[in-house]
């Protein structure tokens, strides 16, 4: 992969303070531009709702905000953020027009048992329809290293290509782990403000 060739990272950070996750509000959203040769290159931030359904159009806005006809993947660091505010991937392919990987980090039996033990009704219904309409999860050893990526736009052996392609070191792709270190930071800034810091 060229040195130049740029992707956006997406991740997100919120604290659990209760029992109730889904009462907490919002989760702060970050997407950073990010090239193969580990130069940031951008940085925009949103909010998504705890619990809620809005993260696809969370991760669309970025997107528009950024404004980069440049950028040539989406690369994002869950499936389910936001306490189970779960994804459709499809949907954001569409409005980016460009390729879409979900990356996660750990071997995982699925979140359906998750949903069903959070929502029930017609909030659990739309949530399990979204999820099963992900596309496949699958390993891509990486560094030594075991990561699992869903694509949209992309073959599984070119989404794998991309994966490695923006991992120089350990398993986590450059572009996520700067938008999750960037969603933290500015998650730590808001509660310092908040608490009159």
């Amino acid at each position: 992969m060229k040195a130049g060739t740029r992707a956006l990272g997406v991740a997100e950070s919120f604290r659990v303070e209760s029992d109730a996750p889904s009462e907490l509000g919002w989760s702060t959203v970050a997407g950073t531009v990010v090239r193969a040769d580990r130069v940031l290159d951008g940085v925009s931030y949103r909010r998504c709702t705890v619990g809620d359904t809005d993260a696809t159009e969370t991760i669309c806005r970025l997107v528009d905000d950024l404004g980069r006809p440049d950028v040539r993947y989406v690369l994002i660091g869950a499936v389910a953020p936001a306490w189970y505010n779960v994804l459709d991937l499809s949907a954001v392919y569409e409005h980016a027009q460009r390729p879409v990987l979900a990356v996660t980090f750990e071997e995982s039996d699925g979140l359906e048992a998750g949903l069903e033990d959070a929502f029930s009704g017609a909030a659990l219904e739309e949530r399990l329809e979204r999820y099963r309409q992900l596309p496949e999860r699958r390993p891509v050893s990486v560094n030594d290293e075991t990561v699992y990526v869903r694509s949209v736009g992309l073959e599984s052996t070119e989404a794998a290509d991309v994966v490695r392609g923006f991992t120089p070191e350990g398993g986590r792709p450059e572009p996520i782990r700067v938008a999750r270190q960037a969603a933290r930071a500015a998650d730590t800034y808001a509660d310092s403000l908040a608490r009159g810091g």
